[in-house]
Parts: C-alpha cells; sequence; structure tokens
C-alpha cells in the first residue's frame, strides 16, 4: 500500500509552505522528512494528518483519495515535539485512551498497552502519573499511545528535539529498534528532523525539503554520497558541505591564484571549466603542508574543535579531532583530501561525487 502526493500546494498570504510536493511511500518503511526551520516538514506531516487541506494537489493511499476523508476518517497517529498527554490520568490510562474510545475489549487494552510500554521501556510505569515522569518519559508515553492505535501512518514531527543530548540518543536507538523489529510492518512511519546526523542513524528512506519544496527522495546513505545538489549537499550535512567556486583545467584544479590541487581520479572526467566543489569538514586536514588560511572562528564542541577558514573570498569549516585553543586570525596550515572532493555544476546540480554509484 502506498501514500501517494502529486503536486501539493499549500500558499498562505502568497508564501509557499508547500510548493508542488510530489512523493511515493511504502508500507513498512520509514521515512525521514530532512530540512531546516520553515522548510514544510509540519506543514507536509499536517495535511497528511488533514489538519491542513492544500490549496491544490491530491493525496492517496492504497489507490483511493486520502485528501477529502475528515481527521477522524483516517487512521492516522501523530507525535508533536511538544508531547501531549492527560495530565490528570496514569500513564496505562494515557496509553489505552484510543482504545477506550474505540471501545476495545478489556483484555485487548490491556494487551495492546502491556506491549506498548514495553515497546518503548516504560514497563512498570502504569499506575504512574504523567506530572511524575520525566520529560523523555512523557515522549515515550506519546509514542506508546500512537503506537497502540496501529495506526496505518506514524508521524513523528521531530519528537526528540526538546529532549537533551544524552536521553535523544537513547530515544533514537529505541525508535530504531521499533521501526526494525517488524512490529510496524503494517504501517508507514515518517519522522521529520532537522539533524542530518540523526537522519542518517535512523536510516531508512529520505526525503530532503527546503522552502516547502522536495529536493530529493533517496536511501539515506545515497544522500550522504550523492547529494543531487548543492542545496541539499548543505542540508544534509553537519557542519554543511563547504561549497568552493573555482575551475577545473588540464589535470588541476584553480580555487584561485593562490590554492590549486591535482585533479583526484574520479574527477578526471570532468570536462574543462568552472564548478563549485565541495568537501565536507572531516576531509579537511587541519595544521598539515597545505595553504594558508585565516581562522575566522573557532567552536569546540565536546572532543572536537570546528574552525572556521577564511582565504580571499572563501570560506571554509574544519574539523580537529581534539580540543585544541585556536586563536582568531591566526594562520594554519590546510589540506583538502581530494579523494573526497565533490563536483557541482554552474546549475547547482551533482556533476561527480567520490563514491561509485550502485547499480
Amino acid at each position: 500500500m502506498d501514500l501517494v502526493a502529486e503536486n501539493l500546494v499549500f500558499r498562505p498570504e502568497n508564501e509557499y509552505h508547500l510548493n508542488n510536493v510530489s512523493f511515493t511511500m511504502t508500507r513498512g518503511k520509514l521515512y525521514t522528512i530532512l530540512g531546516r526551520t520553515l522548510a514544510g516538514k509540519t506543514t507536509l506531516l499536517k495535511t497528511i494528518a488533514g489538519l491542513i487541506a492544500p490549496d491544490s494537489g491530491s493525496i492517496t493511499y492504497s489507490g483511493k483519495e486520502f485528501g477529502s476523508l475528515p481527521v477522524w476518517k483516517r487512521n492516522v497517529a501523530m507525535v508533536y515535539q511538544q508531547f501531549i498527554n492527560y495530565p490528570h490520568l496514569t500513564v496505562f490510562d494515557n496509553v489505552a485512551f484510543p482504545l477506550k474510545q474505540r471501545k476495545v475489549s478489556t483484555a485487548t487494552i490491556q494487551q495492546k498497552v502491556s506491549q506498548a510500554l514495553q515497546q518503548v521501556g516504560l514497563q512498570g510505569f502504569e499506575e504512574r502519573k504523567i506530572q511524575a515522569l520525566s520529560g523523555g518519559q512523557q515522549q515515550r508515553v506519546a509514542l506508546a499511545r500512537s503506537l497502540v492505535k496501529e495506526a496505518e501512518l506514524l508521524l513523528l514531527d521531530e519528537p526528540l528535539v526538546n529532549l537533551d543530548y544524552k536521553l535523544r540518543e537513547q530515544l533514537r536507538d529505541e525508535f530504531r529498534g521499533i521501526f526494525n523489529s517488524g512490529l510496524m510492518d503494517q504501517s508507514i512511519l515518517i519522522y521529520s528532523s532537522t539533524d542530518p546526523v540523526e537522519t542518517m542513524q535512523l536510516g531508512g528512506d529520505v526525503v530532503v525539503m527546503d522552502e516547502g519544496s522536495v529536493l530529493q527522495q533517496a536511501k539515506a546513505q545515497d544522500v550522504f554520497e550523492h547529494p543531487a545538489d548543492t542545496r541539499v549537499a548543505l542540508i544534509a550535512n553537519d557542519p554543511a558541505m563547504n561549497l568552493i567556486a573555482g575551475e577545473k583545467t588540464g589535470g588541476m584544479i584553480v580555487i584561485n591564484q593562490a590554492i590549486r590541487m591535482d585533479v583526484p581520479r574520479h574527477l578526471e572526467s570532468l570536462m574543462d571549466g568552472r564548478y563549485t566543489f565541495g568537501i565536507r569538514a572531516a576531509d579537511i586536514s587541519i595544521d598539515k603542508e597545505g595553504d594558508l588560511w585565516e581562522v575566522e572562528l573557532s567552536e569546540i564542541s565536546g572532543s572536537e574543535t570546528f574552525i572556521h577558514l577564511r582565504n580571499g573570498e572563501h570560506f571554509i569549516v574544519g574539523l580537529l579531532e581534539m580540543v585544541k585553543d585556536i586563536q582568531i586570525g591566526e594562520k594554519i596550515s590546510v589540506q583538502f583530501d581530494t579523494q573526497w572532493l565533490y563536483a557541482f555544476d554552474q546549475k547547482g546540480d551533482l556533476a561527480a561525487s567520490p563514491f561509485q554509484k550502485a547499480d
């Protein structure tokens, strides 16, 4: 069973929130919608759920028109970044609420709620009040309530964004376990995120959005290895992929008079001309023999140091896998590992990747 969107447009006050959005999603699979804030992710999820009516376009599910169905007739469960629970109810009653609304038998409710609480690691919490739970536990209650509905569409709108780092890591692993357990094979799971690292860790298929438009839909690994264009390259990497205008001429890549590199083997077949070259921060060597760049900013993040660098009109971010105090204005040597260099044409479309394209 497929969920198919065709040319969805939502344009309140002449501002595109969805701009000709089309995609196909298949039952039993996980899809992550990746995009910056205001990319259209929440609007798209609300449109699927029936909370927003698009100005034009269509949504079908299993070949049947879905867009005209009222919310209460759609077999959809949605978990928001601001988790919503019933504060006067126990954990058990919160999770059981949609089943009681459908007048499911007591024995079935007991079985389904117990299974869902076990899935999210909350067995033994049945009689606790919501106010007694931590933020992460409350989010798990909201997820368990969505699981017991056995909805055909499970929509998760940045469900971990308001939690601390350690808890996000833990719940992300639990989500991935639930997704891969086979228990959700009858559902389509759609998870929205602004975090490319989270997106790659979840795996599955990725729909990259920007300013209301879908830029690319592909496997997570393919988005990482073969970003469709420069916008995807920026969105699907953290920090964003470095993009530098330059020229391929003969056997050289020339960025400016001071920065020249031998053409790596995977770019040899490119025609000579102007390109935008892309390279990730992790593929830039700092303090090794190379071109001199000036430090604009140095950021320590955990056990790593991100260094913002400038050479003329060109700016890049490099990564040191250590904590190091580097002064603004300092000149340091930088070398690109050109075996990981991307090339994008003058329209911004991918021209060459360092990764072999799968057949």
